[in-house]
């Protein structure tokens, strides 16, 4: 199939069957990797008795520890280069991210010429619930004053829930990314508009989880915000080439 979902997880055994099943049941066929932290709670094993269910449509990859979210994902897009994937998600797994709108953003890459189509809740209004309203203003005005910055044209530059076409990932050098927080999904979406391709925005609806913890930390929202300028200053010394 052309079509992988990567999850990474740390302790999400509230949720990881369910978000599994829910995208095995979409119409359109979707694979699924499993990037695992090692989680105490006993997630991995959950992945491994659905495989058993799903052998040829869901995979764990189980690494040594909790080594941060864009680290589980390069490592997913590797896994998936690798296996010819032609179009490759990012997606929670605690339901803040609608599976149903997984097959919007395929619809954006596959059908209507994006390159990247990101899953955002600014797009069109502010489309977050159950957020407390301290943190949807730190998020909206955190992404305001991330394209301040950059100079993206990107109304969410922190979302999570994207579709990526095979060649951008293909034309980034994941060596040069630095990140491995939010400020991952952020170097991501410079790199891929830096590169020329075509980012569109597919509005959703961002729904906070109801179960599982939460691994949104200060320290991960401090490297968003700081970071962007150490990313904006050296795209003043890099030449973005593509090679594929």
């Amino acid at each position: 199939m052309d079509s992988l979902v990567i999850i990474p997880t740390y302790n999400e055994k509230e949720n990881i069957e369910k978000i599994i099943r829910k995208v095995f049941s979409l119409e359109i066929v979707f694979h699924i990797l499993v990037v695992e932290d090692n989680s105490p709670d006993g997630t991995a094993d959950i992945v491994k008795n659905l495989i058993e269910e799903f052998p040829n449509q869901l995979f764990i990859e189980e690494r040594k520890g909790k080594l941060g979210l864009g680290t589980a994902y390069m490592h997913g897009f590797n896994w998936a280069l690798k296996r010819k994937y032609e179009y490759i998600f990012e997606m929670d797994a605690d339901f803040s991210h609608n599976p149903d709108d997984l097959i919007r953003l395929y619809d954006a890459v596959a059908n209507q010429g994006a390159d990247l189509a990101i899953g955002s809740r600014y797009c069109n209004g502010v489309n977050v619930v159950n957020w407390p309203m301290g943190r949807v203003l730190m998020s909206y005005y955190g992404s305001a004053y991330v394209r301040f910055i950059t100079r993206l044209p990107i109304r969410d530059t922190t979302a999570g829930f994207k579709c990526y076409r095979r060649i951008v990932l293909e034309n980034i050098d994941f060596s040069r990314i630095k990140h491995i927080g939010y400020g991952f999904q952020i170097e991501m979406k410079f790199n891929t508009y830096k590169l020329g391709f075509n980012v569109v925005e597919v509005p959703i609806i961002f729904t906070d989880r109801t179960e599982g913890t939460s691994k949104m930390s200060k320290g991960i929202f401090k490297e968003a915000i700081f970071g962007v300028i150490g990313l904006k200053w050296g795209s003043f010394f890099r030449k973005y080439e593509r090679v594929k």
